[in-house]
């Protein structure tokens, strides 16, 4: 191509601050990389040119520019090529297209391939200067923005460490102060007393619960629980989960079922992270049920999921809190759920970890009837999964 940048007075643009200053420009037209360099480099910008898509692509990972200035009709590799290849080396770079062919479309797909911008030839001195100058701020924008992130991230970390250590380190002496008491002083103390005594015990543990799945609830927001590479037999996270309410279950005459399809493909996710869900539904179950009702868990896989079911004969949920049901905090507040413990945190857990495992749940209720809440987990790939198991 013939070269078009049109000197209107060589007035030198500082560039924007930041340590790194570098500008790659890929053009087939060795006038047009001179006459950039020459602007670009009396600007105070450390400029390097190519002529072929491929020389600028293999360049990059050894020295990351801030912002790329490439030409869309090349030979070989065009500039939606180059522009392609390069986010897949470097995100952050900056790119802006830089053309004789300008035109609406050639704009719209230099955009959708992922130019910031887009200078038109000719172009003057002023122009180029304008466009690195606000493409190297953009890049040194995002860069801040990724900084104040990491910053933020490692401030929440700290945090969340913090909270673990400073609050529930003495709720756990204050509960075991409290057990010693109730065991060594059992005939000593008035039936008040005990009774007192036992309420504080039953506080203290729903803070710790609270605290608990708090904690839990930021770990996930920070991306640090779940693992969509692990594999995971359903099945026996199932018995787990009914083992641990068999106490609960039997107390409360509530029958629990299970009904898992044989031969169930292993899931895709982390064992803790699925048993989380499993043992938030299947104890709520348990919890919000009547007397003599009964618990059913199925699973089968559908499709290229998993369904897991867990469906009781309880008291059911009011239409007007089921949108709301998923929500941090948020509680049922009716006559026969007041005196049921609770921290208005689980279910907003497993929406969580079911939507970070690339899942989904679902719920469906009738009041006096009972609840039903539906759990798609992808199954495992056989080959990561090791195959499967009955």
């Amino acid at each position: 191509m013939t070269a078009q940048v049109m000197d209107a007075g060589m007035r030198t643009a500082v560039p924007p601050a930041g340590e790194a200053r570098r500008v790659f420009v890929i053009d087939d037209d060795d006038i047009m990389l001179v006459s950039c360099r020459r602007i670009l480099e009396k600007a105070g910008y450390e400029v390097e040119t190519f002529s072929h898509g491929a020389e600028g692509i293999r360049r990059i990972p050894e020295a990351p520019p801030q912002l790329l200035l490439v030409d869309l009709k090349m030979p070989e590799l065009d500039g939606l090529q180059v522009i392609e290849r390069v986010r897949e080396i470097d995100e952050d770079v900056v790119i802006a297209v830089i053309t004789g062919y300008a035109t609406i479309s050639t704009a719209v797909d230099a955009m959708k391939a992922g130019a910031y911008d887009f200078l038109p030839k000719p172009f003057t001195p002023d122009e180029l200067r304008l466009i690195v100058n606000r493409g190297c701020e953009r890049w040194r924008l995002a860069m801040e923005s990724k900084r104040l992130r990491r910053e933020k991230e490692e401030a929440e970390r700290r945090f969340v460490t913090f909270v673990s250590h400073q609050l529930k380190s003495p709720l756990v002496a204050a509960k075991q102060y409290l057990d010693v008491l109730l065991y060594t002083h059992k005939g000593e103390l008035s039936p008040r007393t005990s009774e007192w005594l036992v309420r504080a015990q039953v506080r203290l543990g729903e803070m710790l619960n609270l605290i608990q799945d708090w904690l839990a609830l930021a770990r996930i927001e920070r991306g640090t629980v779940c693992d969509r590479t692990a594999t995971t037999d359903l099945p026996g996270i199932v018995r787990q989960a009914v083992d641990a309410v068999a106490p609960q279950a039997e107390a409360a005459g509530v029958t629990v079922e299970v009904e898992i399809a044989p031969s169930l493909p292993l899931l895709g996710g982390d064992e803790a992270s699925l048993a989380t869900i499993v043992t938030n539904l299947v104890s709520n179950a348990v919890k919000y049920n009547r007397v003599g009702g009964r618990v059913t868990i199925r699973a089968a896989a559908e499709g290229t999921m998993a369904l897991l079911e867990v469906v009781d004969t309880g008291i059911g949920i009011p239409d007007q809190a089921i949108p709301h049901l998923f929500e941090e905090f948020y509680r049922v507040r009716t006559d026969q759920t007041r005196h049921i413990a609770g921290t208005g945190l689980g279910l907003a857990i497993c929406k969580r970890i079911a939507h970070d495992l690339g899942g989904s749940i679902e719920v469906a209720s009738r009041v006096g009837e009972g609840t039903r809440f539906a759990v798609r987990i992808p199954l495992a790939a056989t080959a990561a999964g090791g195959g499967v198991r009955a």
